[in-house]
């Protein structure tokens, strides 16, 4: 039966002027340290060099780009609605989901599967995962503060430990609400969570009246959970108001990688791809504008889905969504199919229709985009190929090359929308002094955004209108078709001198570590990263996770996790990897040693 949809673009394909890809390099200056804080200040009160660094980053660039003329309408928002039955929720009971993982799996993560099981045992209460899990993640204890804390901002413990005894209550009385009652998972400091102040990462002033107003409600995603029984820990750090995707934040402290700490854990979900990767929690939610949700679990060898645009809860943007980052595919797929129930109060998000999973004898179809992927640095490349072959001769996927318009005009597109909406809820906060609240390298990100004009903006939104519907019409001759790239082009990030002091502003690496991650959010696709590989660092110790990432339909996030099982099958051919300093939490709280 044929998809319906609303808010559809229309299947058409692009002018063959915006299929050809020509990369250029940028020319934004990297600073760090005291010349990043010299510039911060000038820039900040000097609107000529705010719209020099516009300029200089090429954010006018888009709307000259061949075949964008007036006969193009232009598109604000991707909010393309899959049409059809919103439920009932798809099963949490099935066997792939619930079942732990064997004791001797290589790289073995604690799954929601292992929590639930625990508790099933009547090992340890989820008190005792609590009371062992607060003294690794609170930041409110001065110097017994723990190594590992850095992942989190806030933790409210009274209120932790409130849902930690009524969890074990409910387990006591066999009354449990089903397989995450009792499971900790933690919600990024951008999140509304009831009770919370959401500080976005920033350093807390309470001379603003932005810091004073905690949320007043939880959002959508994170209330599901907790409907299930899920213990929210705390708010998880990130970097500042999510302007970057190193997850640098010489504020709140930046989060570890604990797979090679000499490297930033990726942004601006920094702390949930810490916090997973080291085993604080099995679940995190965050938000994706440009890949937030998708670069830190590279980075940090998880999985995270960025679902379809308001999939799990409308917000005030064109980019951004909230969604899940997990250490394990199940655990995904439990946490995004709990997440992405209807909202009776959304109107927008409650229409979308339920994703069902491609039927077995679905063709499956990954597009690979040539010259796109030319960009991304060889070590990368080669496990991208090898996931790529394996895909192909073990999992029954046939490769097709595809073309997709405005690569490099739509992706400069998209950083001025991001750091235009930037700009706006900068003056939302605090309409006195918008830069007040922010660090030295979001005063000049900001700046400059308030220097777009409306007819770049609506330029942007004819890029968008493009892109989406020649995916539309890929999508019309592929149906169920995966677009495949690495998460990233680059293997992690490293930190450099200086950098954790006062933060780094490194523009042309920023738009590299976007390449792929771009093109979902502003079409409104889901897309899923999943780790594929290790390669060698160049500094520190340890290796770094690569990440492979398939974008797919409007409403297809029950495919994408059915590839992910896919990839993860792949992982385990050469053993996936843990951190040398991961720590058991299902462990202690059976009591079996020390983090």
């Amino acid at each position: 039966m044929a998809k319906k949809f609303a808010n559809h673009p229309g299947a058409k394909e692009a002018p063959a002027v915006a299929l050809e890809y020509h990369h250029e390099e940028d020319s934004n200056p990297p600073l760090r340290g005291w010349p990043l804080v010299i510039a911060s200040t000038l820039l900040s009160n000097s609107s000529v060099l705010q719209k020099w660094l516009w300029n200089n980053a090429k954010f006018g660039q888009p709307k000259y780009a061949p075949g964008l003329d007036s006969s193009v309408p232009w598109r604000v928002k991707p909010d393309v609605i899959p049409l059809g039955e919103t439920g009932p929720m798809l099963p949490l009971e099935e066997d792939y989901l619930v079942t732990p993982k064997s004791a001797d799996y290589k790289g073995r993560f604690n799954s929601i599967a292992d929590y639930h099981e625990l508790y099933k045992s009547g090992q340890a209460t989820p008190l005792d995962v609590v009371e062992a899990l607060l003294p690794l993640i609170r930041r409110d204890v001065g110097d017994k503060e723990s190594k590992y804390a850095v992942a989190f901002i806030e933790s409210n413990v009274e209120e932790v430990l409130l849902h930690a005894r009524e969890s074990t209550e409910r387990w006591k009385q066999g009354k449990q609400l089903g397989i995450l009652d009792g499971v900790p998972f933690g919600v990024k400091a951008d999140t509304e969570v009831k009770g919370y102040v959401s500080t976005m990462g920033m350093k807390v002033d309470k001379t603003v009246e932005y810091f004073n107003k905690p949320e007043t409600e939880t959002c959508w995603p994170a209330l599901k959970m907790q409907e299930q029984g899920a213990i929210m820990v705390g708010k998880m750090n990130q970097h500042e108001i999510g302007m970057d995707t190193t997850g640098c934040n010489p504020v709140t402290g930046t989060a570890t990688n604990w797979y090679n700490t000499s490297y930033f854990p990726g942004g601006s979900s920094a702390g949930a791809g810490s916090g997973l990767c080291a085993g604080l929690v099995p679940v995190a939610i965050g938000t994706d504008a440009g890949g937030s949700m998708r670069i830190p679990p590279a980075f940090c060898g998880v999985y995270g889905l960025k679902p379809t645009f308001n999939r799990t809860c409308s917000r005030a943007t064109s980019m951004c969504v909230v969604g899940p980052m997990t250490s394990t595919v199940a655990d995904l797929t439990i946490a995004y199919r709990v997440m992405s129930q209807p909202n009776p109060s959304d109107p927008s998000q409650n229409l979308l229709s339920l994703s069902i999973p491609p039927s077995p004898a679905s063709k499956k179809t990954l597009g690979i985009c040539r010259p796109w992927l030319a960009r991304a640095d060889p070590d990368v490349l080669s496990v991208f190929h090898s996931c790529l072959d394996y895909l192909t001769t073990e999992r029954g996927y046939t490769a097709v090359d595809i073309s997709l318009p405005y690569l490099r005009e739509g992706q400069l597109a998209h950083a001025a929308t991001c750091l235009t909406e930037a700009a706006t809820e900068a003056f939302a906060r605090h309409p006195a002094d918008h830069l007040r609240t922010l660090n030295h390298a979001n005063r000049m990100l900001v700046s400059a955004a308030t220097h777009t004009p409306a007819t770049d903006y609506l330029s942007y939104g004819q890029i968008r209108h493009v892109l989406m519907a020649h995916l539309a019409w890929l999508w019309e001759g592929h149906p169920d078709m995966i677009v495949l790239t690495p998460t990233t082009p680059m293997a992690g990030w490293p930190i450099g001198p200086g950098d954790e002091a006062y933060g780094c502003s490194d523009g042309n690496r920023s738009i590299k570590n976007m390449t792929f991650a771009w093109v979902a959010n502003t079409s409104g696709c889901p897309a899923v990263t999943c780790p594929g590989g290790y390669v060698e660092a160049g500094q520190g110790e340890g290796v770094l996770p690569v990440g492979v990432m398939g974008m797919g339909e409007w409403g297809s996030e029950e495919g994408l996790l059915g590839f992910a099982r896919d990839v993860e099958g792949y992982l385990e051919v050469g053993g996936r990897k843990r951190p040398e300093e991961w720590v058991d939490v299902v462990g202690l709280a059976r009591g079996e040693g020390k983090e």
